[in-house]
């Protein structure tokens, strides 16, 4: 069975999700944040001390986009990934590296120097700065879902699961209100999908059970 070790709304929601569309089996392991403060024997399992961490039978993976793409290759039979024949499959691929180098990255700087550093050390300026370095980049997600309903290949993908995580993190910085009107439309599209709720549902759920403290991890005040 595949094993996804989580934090609440972490990156580690990417291959939640994927999870979810897939309908897969899994066995969800809800970590407190950062497990490489909060939860030190993961890392014996982790040395990094990030999720998510994925073990699938002898696979281990660290890199979220990257589940994003191994989970649609290998269990979507065509309905999430985007094969290597298939013209958009540049596009595809371009998306996923995307979606954390250039779409995420910046914001966790927002995240970190806003609220994650002690006060003597909170960067105010360098927050703004990466604050509109994202949502420069964001152009490109404008430019594609401005004439088209999805990232790539005329469909739901991978790709839209791995952008649409970092959509999920501006949201928890509050900087949803400054998404073009296409990128806006696009989010509401892809975030009202069944299996990205059940993803909501079931990170939530297992944090209780498993008495992690359910507030998403971006919400958190260290």
């Amino acid at each position: 069975m595949i094993v996804l070790h989580h934090c609440v709304s972490a990156r580690s929601l990417r291959p939640l999700w994927m999870l979810e569309e897939l309908g897969l089996t899994y066995d969800l392991r809800m970590l407190p944040f950062p497990p490489r403060v909060h939860a030190r024997p993961y890392l014996d399992l982790n040395p990094l001390g990030t999720v998510p961490l994925l073990e699938d039978g002898a696979t281990r993976m660290t890199e979220s986009a990257a589940m994003c793409e191994y989970l649609a290759a290998r269990y979507s039979s065509g309905k999430l990934d985007v094969r290597p024949d298939d013209p958009a499959f540049g596009a595809y691929l371009n998306w996923l590296h995307m979606s954390d180098a250039t779409l995420t990255f910046p914001q966790t700087l927002v995240l970190r120097y806003t609220h994650f550093e002690p006060p003597e050390r909170l960067q105010p300026q360098v927050a703004a700065d990466y604050a509109r370095w994202f949502l420069a980049r964001l152009r490109a997600v404008d430019a594609t879902v401005q004439h088209h309903e999805y990232l790539c290949a005329g469909r739901f993908t991978a790709a839209d699961v791995a952008v649409g995580y970092a959509l999920v993190l501006a949201q928890h910085l509050g900087l949803h209100a400054q998404f073009p009107p296409a990128v806006a439309a696009y989010w509401q599209r892809i975030q009202a999908r069944p299996a990205f709720q059940r993803a909501l549902q079931v990170e939530h759920e297992a944090a209780l059970d498993q008495q992690v403290d359910p507030t998403p991890s971006p919400d958190l005040r260290l």
